[in-house]
């Protein structure tokens, strides 16, 4: 069977690399891919780069190809309409609707649809007109949580500590435009005490099938300090979602979350990411829905996954995951981002990446923005690897990821030393 993955980041090396392990697959093209999945090891797996990105030319070639199943990775194909247009076209897709993927697409609508279905949220408003927004900050007070509406690469999140930061943020979207369309709108919220938590599950409209519980590292620098990430590192599994936190997510968030889509004539399929904020009495609130795999935790998550994924993304297809269990390696996997100089203001790119060791059983380095230039690696965006270690406690695949980090090299590398803290 030929797969096809959609999108050029870490996680989409994750998934085709996965992928490309299931005895059932012949070839995994990504598109358009990076420098990981167009070397000679990724080759030898059956991993192929596919330089298109025009959501209906990708359609086109995936029937050309007979391509058995289209996985989605990033936000913004899925925003675009891909599965529509897929789906559309017969094509076998994974990933919810342009309507679906509004849960991410729009703070706005998903902070709706929580407060409709009763959805465990912080309390908020929405604000187009600046004056208005300054005058709910002044008051409501700090710390606030200010948002884009829309998509904005994971830069539309501020959380103001001050008034002066938060009423900096509502000029940076409102007034300044910085974030284009997303920030033409902002949602502003109560600030949520706890610890966060990656709740990521399988939908196929129906029933629900939960991933292993992760936890990420938003911020750039040591003790969570400095400027918000995509995301520095992550971990998995997540200490802080215990089987009791685990089965109350499902309970008041995930299930009633997919109950509420069905009930609005808006199905939803795909991966569902529930950002969880759990406070010290194991109570979870949804910080956001993501409507994909996050990254950097799809890096661990897929070192840990020992069942056939294929099967898995196969049964979500046919709407049978109700039939499906997955099996998952006990160990720990720690995944560590390698960012470019300058990352997240203005990575830069073009730097030589030498020193990569070879992938084991203990060990895997996902590359994220790297590109292959004449047989040469170079990086190509703002986090460039995740280095991932395995081992049967925290402290053990913290020490293997940073082995096998301290042996890569290019110039104005950032990473944190300290990920995985929480877990120690």
């Amino acid at each position: 069977m030929k797969i096809l993955v959609v999108g050029s980041g870490g996680r989409e090396h994750a998934l085709a690399w996965k992928l490309a392990q299931s005895p059932k697959v012949q070839k995994v093209f990504v598109a358009p891919g990076n420098g990981g999945t167009a070397t000679a090891a990724a080759k030898n797996m059956g991993i192929e780069n596919l330089p298109i990105t025009d959501l209906n030319a990708l359609a086109t070639f995936a029937q050309e190809e007979k391509i058995h199943l289209t996985v989605v990775g990033p936000e913004a194909p899925l925003a675009g309409g891909i599965v529509d247009i897929f789906r559309n076209q017969g094509l076998r897709v994974f990933g919810p609707t342009q309507k679906a993927a509004q849960l991410e697409s729009s703070k706005d609508f998903a902070k709706a649809f929580m407060k409709r279905h009763n959805i465990p949220t912080a309390e908020y408003q929405t604000f187009s007109n600046i004056t208005e927004a300054h005058a709910y900050i002044d008051a409501k007070g700090a710390p606030i949580v200010i948002k884009a509406d829309g998509l904005a690469a994971g830069k539309g999140v501020v959380v103001a500590m001050t008034l002066e930061e938060a009423h900096g943020a509502i000029d940076m979207m409102l007034s300044d435009n910085k974030l284009g369309d997303a920030g033409a709108r902002v949602v502003i919220e109560e600030f949520l005490q706890g610890e966060e938590a990656s709740f990521i599950v399988m939908v196929d409209g129906k029933n629900v099938l939960a991933l292993a519980t992760s936890q990420d590292h938003k911020r750039l620098l040591d003790g969570d300090q400095g400027p918000n990430t995509g995301g520095m590192g992550a971990y998995s599994p997540a200490p802080v979602v215990t089987p009791e936190i685990h089965a109350r997510a499902l309970r008041e968030i995930i299930l009633p979350t997919v109950k509420g889509m069905a009930a609005d004539g808006i199905p939803f399929t795909g991966f569902l990411y529930a950002g969880l904020m759990i406070d010290s009495s194991g109570k979870a609130k949804t910080l956001e829905f993501n409507c994909r795999m996050g990254d950097p935790e799809t890096q661990p998550i897929m070192s840990r996954m020992r069942s056939d994924f294929l099967t898995a993304l196969d049964a979500a297809v046919d709407g049978k995951l109700d039939q499906v269990e997955l099996e998952w390696d006990p160990r720990i996997a720690l995944g560590v981002v390698m960012a470019a100089h300058n990352y997240p203001e203005t990575p830069r790119k073009g730097d030589v990446i030498t020193g990569i060791p070879a992938d084991d059983e203990n060990h895997v380095t996902f590359h994220a923005g790297t590109t292959m230039e004449d047989g040469v690696l170079k990086t190509s965006g703002g986090r460039v690897l995740c280095v991932v270690g395995l081992d049967h406690t925290t402290k053990g695949a913290q020490q293997k990821a940073y082995a096998h980090l301290d042996q890569i090299k290019f110039d104005g590398a950032q990473f944190r030393r300290d990920i995985g803290y929480r877990a120690l």
